[in-house]
């Protein structure tokens, strides 16, 4: 054993330095190709996420601006509110529809009997996102769609405060008057 070790030993001071990199750029290669690629679920999954996220933020922000303008309002007080949503909203993609004549032919009793029908395909467009990936070219984006919206104010004991926030809201988010509540706060 221990002749084995001084024989490896000899044998490593007689390496020059380019075989040193070699060695080197080797064992990190080896390291990078041992490293665990996230596979293709696990990218939809943390895109999923991140959209939800964004979304989730959106309403939050919203929220806050809301708050933010009905406190300055006067007889209001402190306020909170509570925006719930329907549908997270949609994406609306392109799509490609070329139209092809498909002609057959028929043999009937007086001879042979053709027509030519116009058929129509529907494909979705693609582009390449950042990792070379393909995703459907986006053409339009829907907003979510909101539920109710709850506010909760020091004035909503008052009925023109209250009669002031459900026209803000409604003018500010399309909503009808009986999806929106207006509550005292304690």
């Amino acid at each position: 054993m221990e002749k084995g070790i001084g024989n490896l030993r000899q044998k490593l001071k007689h390496i020059d330095k380019s075989q040193w990199l070699i060695l080197v750029l080797t064992g990190i290669l080896l390291l990078v190709i041992a490293m665990p690629v996230p596979g293709k679920e696990e990218t939809e999954t943390a895109d999923a996420l991140q959209t939800e996220s964004r979304q989730k933020e959106g309403v939050d922000a919203l929220e806050e601006r809301l708050e933010t303008a009905l406190g300055h309002v006067a007889g209001v007080g402190k306020v909170k509110v509570m925006i719930m949503r329907k549908s997270s909203g949609e994406k609306i993609v392109e799509k490609d529809t070329p139209v092809t004549d498909r002609s057959t032919t028929e043999e009937g009793d007086d001879g042979n009997r053709s027509s030519v029908e116009k058929v129509q395909e529907e494909s979705t467009v693609y582009t390449q996102d950042g990792n070379g990936g393909r995703v459907p070219y986006v053409i339009e984006e829907m907003e979510p769609q909101i539920q109710g919206i709850l506010v909760v104010a020091e004035g909503g004991d008052n009925s023109q405060v209250v009669q002031n926030i459900t026209e803000a809201v409604m003018a500010l988010f399309g909503v009808e008057a009986h999806k929106i509540k207006v509550m005292k706060m304690n």
